[in-house]
């Protein structure tokens, strides 16, 4: 029976775990750390996109080898016109993850197709038989949905086609909602990644996280044919389903989740935007901080991240009360009006919200005007316990 020997294991090589052995192979190049993923490659089958302004300072080295494609800007379309926005835009791959933390790491520290079958504070058993010696154990494995928590479902999915001729998108499409709306509020987010081929995703903002994966192929084809493109082949398809949050009970879902003296990361720990199920500025700013901590043993790395997550949690109020009120108070069919509205603010105050650091003016700004929810129905919702959805998935980890 083999055993391994490091200072960190990192639990989960998705976005989460993947950045942090990035943050730990740069900033601490002393400690050995091991990455366990039960998929064959790290990242899973993912595009992430994020604005260059949620680079916290220092973080430019670290991402830079995951970018697969560059934009000076970008648009939104809505019934109500169209918006180009000055703000440089990136996306990352899946692919280019695996290859960076390979890269990073010593080739025997990426463990890749193992399932975990123990976990504990100083060791993990993998199903081969074999054990991991750790000082400490960091679990970002991610999560069914999120126990003990309430809101809605953004859900999508998208596929890198290739195009006859040169598709003409000079930039990427953030949210085009021009598209007949179905389920809640629906989008189509288009990345030209070349000349001829470019990312179209089809997006949700539903009260249920079923994906009906033919059906959203199609509409997808449909959305092709009317901007003239001809696929000619489908190069990549990706789906998946974020949960967005109006409410919950924080210390339940700690407690379903965490272990003594094992620190949690990611999704697994709540670090998400409670409105647009984004995860990447979170992941990105606790990868750096905890690679700048002194004490790397597990139960301080434990405490050091709860605390961490329970700041992100009180500090996401604001945008779970917009969670609530884009899906309690707010009819499925009127809810392009919200982001549309949403979209005619000032560039700097969306991509302060996109970051999830929106300031007392910019919430004000965010709600003040013609509300696009009747006055009394959002005071009640806000105030109440509005008709919420549990943000639980079926468990797919057997």
């Amino acid at each position: 029976m083999d055993e391994i020997g490091t200072d960190i294991a990192i639990l989960g090589g998705g976005l989460a775990g993947g950045l942090i052995a990035l943050a730990l192979a740069q900033l601490r190049p002393e400690l050995r750390v091991t990455v366990v993923e039960r998929g064959d490659r790290l990242g899973g089958n993912h595009v992430w996109s994020f604005f260059a302004t949620d680079l916290p300072e220092g973080a430019a080295a670290l991402v830079e080898p995951l970018i697969a494609a560059r934009w000076g800007d970008y648009e939104v379309r809505f019934p109500s016109g169209r918006r180009h926005l000055r703000t440089r835009y990136h996306s990352m791959t899946s692919a280019m993850l695996d290859a960076a933390v390979r890269s990073a790491l010593p080739t025997e520290a990426v463990l890749s197709g193992c399932k975990c079958v123990e976990i504990a504070s100083d060791h993990v058993r993998l199903h081969d038989g074999r054990t991991i010696r750790a000082g400490a154990v960091i679990d970002a494995r991610g999560t069914s949905g999120l126990p003990h928590m309430a809101g809605g479902w953004q859900k999508f999915l998208g596929q890198l086609v290739r195009t006859a001729k040169p598709h003409g998108l000079e930039r990427p499409i953030v949210m085009d909602g021009t598209v007949a709306q179905h389920d809640g509020f629906r989008f189509v987010y288009c990345l030209p990644f070349s000349a001829n081929e470019v990312f179209v995703e089809d997006t949700y903002y539903a009260d249920g996280p079923e994906v009906d994966a033919a059906l959203l192929r199609s509409r997808i084809n449909e959305y092709c044919t009317a901007a003239g493109w001809q696929v000619t082949e489908v190069l990549n398809e990706e789906s998946g389903v974020l949960p967005v949050v109006g409410r919950g009970d924080w210390a339940a879902f700690r407690a379903d989740h965490e272990q003594p003296d094992i620190a949690l990361a990611g999704v697994r720990a709540g670090l998400l935007h409670p409105l647009t199920g984004y995860s990447f500025p979170s992941a990105l700013a606790f990868a750096l901080d905890l690679a700048k901590q002194r004490d790397v043993s597990g139960s301080a790395l434990a405490a050091w991240s709860k605390a961490r997550a329970a700041r992100h949690w009180r500090d996401g109020s604001f945008y779970r009360m917009l969670t609530k009120m884009l899906f309690a108070a707010t009819t499925p069919d009127m809810r392009y009006y919200v982001l549309q509205r949403f979209y005619r603010l000032d560039c700097a105050l969306i991509e302060r919200f996109y970051a999830g650091e929106s300031s007392l003016s910019d919430r004000l700004h965010i709600l003040s005007g013609k509300p696009p929810v009747p006055f009394f129905r959002a005071v009640a919702t806000v105030l109440g316990r509005p008709a919420l959805n549990t943000l639980t998935l079926p468990d797919r980890s057997a």
